[in-house]
């Protein structure tokens, strides 16, 4: 280990030859390899306390009081330092972790269709901008913008964390994914819409990522529980017809299942970085 992490040096082994033979040297000055002392020199004590000497006992230096196990001694700075290594140095976010600010298609795995929306109203129920399900992976309707809760709150390339809340705002017409009580047309679950204007709505706005673990990455499949209502964005299958012919319903569940699995696809994706001030994109 280097010693740049919190200015600690380097750990020699307490038994090597030199180190043993410089505590002879000194009269039982050595380095003490166990317990608050790990790591200094073991020499007379501050504030008149004595100290027990060190002993020798299969050609290693030890103070009573050290593990009994063979080796214990020698190995516990070794131990320290390496915690201490895994403290200064955190978990980094993959370079695929999926990132606020980025602009992507979102893929339902069971049914192979992107989630879409489009300037088409629903006919029944809120009459709001509906939200389908489309195979085609080059339709430029099916592109969302990831944003936080609120303004401010989702940083431009910070790594979305599982659990975290967000919005996802329709890149072409700017509208966010959304639901709320009324039935879907088709399979009678409940209604996913776009609504607002230039990204701002309402609190039926807000999802939850649903992942396995720190971050969201792009190659996993996750699911978005919705904040206000509970259900997940789901897609088991309905076709419509005419004017939007062969999309699917998208709708909420109020149960987590395979219909709620959805993959990062194409779009453009910010480099991410803790710091949200350094950035690129992908």
């Amino acid at each position: 280990m280097s010693s740049s992490c919190w200015g600690l040096p380097a750990v020699r082994s307490l038994s090597r030859g030199p180190m043993r033979e410089r505590g002879r040297a000194e009269g039982g000055r050595g380095l003490a390899g166990c317990g608050a002392g790990a790591g200094r020199l073991a020499g007379p004590a501050e504030g008149g306390r004595k100290r027990a000497p060190l002993r020798a006992a299969e050609g290693r230096w030890y103070r009573p009081g050290c593990s009994a196990m063979r080796g214990g001694c020698r190995l516990f700075p070794l131990l320290l330092l390496a915690l201490l290594r895994g403290l200064c140095h955190g978990r980094e976010p993959a370079p695929s972790a999926v990132t606020c600010g980025s602009v992507l298609k979102l893929l339902n795995t069971r049914h192979s269709v992107r989630l879409h929306s489009h300037e088409v109203k629903y006919g029944s129920g809120s009459g709001q901008q509906s939200v389908t399900g489309v195979e085609a992976s080059d339709d430029a309707n099916s592109y969302w913008r990831i944003r936080g809760k609120s303004d401010g709150s989702c940083q431009r390339g910070t790594p979305v964390k599982c659990g975290q809340a967000i919005r996802l705002t329709h890149v072409n017409t700017g509208k966010n994914l959304h639901t709320h009580h009324f039935p879907s047309p088709l399979s009678n679950n409940q209604e996913v819409s776009a609504f607002g204007d230039d990204g701002e709505g309402d609190d039926l706005d807000i999802w939850i990522v649903q992942c396995s673990g720190t971050y969201w990455e792009r190659e996993d499949a996750v699911r978005f529980k919705h904040v206000g209502t509970e259900v997940f964005l789901s897609i088991t299958g309905e076709q419509y017809g005419h004017p939007i012919r062969g999309q699917r319903e998208v709708h909420g569940m109020p149960t987590a299942n395979h219909h709620n699995y959805w993959k990062a696809m194409e779009g453009v994706f910010i480099k991410p970085s803790m710091d949200p001030a350094k950035h690129d994109e992908l």
